[in-house]
């Protein structure tokens, strides 16, 4: 979910409360995925992906993945395919692209018409019995997907199922720590002339509506998931999945110079992280004792 992402949104948040008590207008990754949003998600992501995307998110995910020659790869939580070409341009010899939504699964479709080497398929990635998990993946993509997933135990469970043993899955996704919608604030300290992060809730799951169109009124509200980083962090791990690389990514955009607290500012973006990245190996499963 990359919308208004240096805005704080005003509102309360509410802890998590699972699917079936959520409010009516939300949507969610279920039936129809990102479907009310779908429109709105592509206007603003594009063929080549937003500003965001292609400055940190791109470059982060493909240098984590590595070189992809020969390899077959699961793009999950496609949404409209913004990662599809950068994978074949790695060396991937198929993609697989997954997302809940119909509405983006066809948006990719038409815009790899004439690719034969990439699949796509209309699937929740939380779902059980995922039969596009099926186990002969060399690599796992999921780009801005871990908070918008309501059971990311299940996720993670069917990524790892998707990989070969020894399989790697990598993910960028807004920073738990320093990025919760409506709980994490800039402020400004005039007396030493700092802007400081101030972070307002982090240790509870909560479940945040984030409204699509902000200032234009009736938008649809999708939900953010924030998780505490132990949390994510075990729910890949009960998968099967160790991790063996981090990396923080900080934002590109800068104020500009000059200003009163542009130094303050610039000081900030490159201390407070805003996204993080994480890359894991699917470990061998270990027999049992006879």
């Amino acid at each position: 979910m990359l919308a208004g992402m240096d805005r704080d949104r005003r509102g309360p948040a509410r802890p998590w409360v699972g699917r079936k008590q959520a409010a009516k207008k939300i949507a969610r990754p279920g039936a129809v995925g990102w479907d009310p949003v779908a429109a709105w998600y592509d206007q603003l992501v594009g063929k080549d992906g937003s500003d965001y995307h292609q400055h940190v998110v791109l470059p982060a995910a493909m240098k984590l993945l590595g070189p992809l020659r020969g390899r077959r790869v699961l793009d999950l939580c496609c949404g409209q395919g913004v990662l599809v070409p950068d994978l074949f341009k790695a060396g991937a010899v198929a993609v697989r692209g997954v997302d809940a939504s119909p509405r983006l699964i066809e948006s990719a479709a038409k815009r790899f018409a004439a690719e034969k080497r990439v699949e796509f398929v209309v699937a929740d990635a939380c779902a059980e019995d995922a039969a596009w998990a099926d186990g002969g993946f060399d690599a796992v993509a999921c780009l801005m997907a871990v908070h918008d997933v309501p059971d990311l135990p299940a996720m993670a469970r069917n990524a790892a199922k998707a990989l070969k043993p020894g399989g790697e899955m990598v993910a960028v996704f807004m920073h738990p720590c320093f990025r919760i919608p409506r709980q994490t604030h800039w402020g400004w300290d005039e007396g030493r002339k700092l802007q400081y992060r101030r972070i307002d809730r982090y240790g509870v799951d909560l479940e945040i509506p984030i409204t699509t169109h902000p200032g234009k009124g009736g938008g649809t509200e999708t939900a953010f998931y924030h998780r505490p980083l132990a949390t994510v962090m075990n729910a890949f791990g009960q998968a099967g999945l160790a991790v063996v690389e981090t990396e923080e990514l900080y934002s590109h955009r800068r104020s500009q110079a000059g200003g009163a607290r542009s130094k303050g500012e610039h000081r900030a973006a490159r201390e407070f992280p805003m996204f993080l990245a994480l890359k894991w190996v699917k470990l061998p499963v270990t027999p049992g004792p006879q």
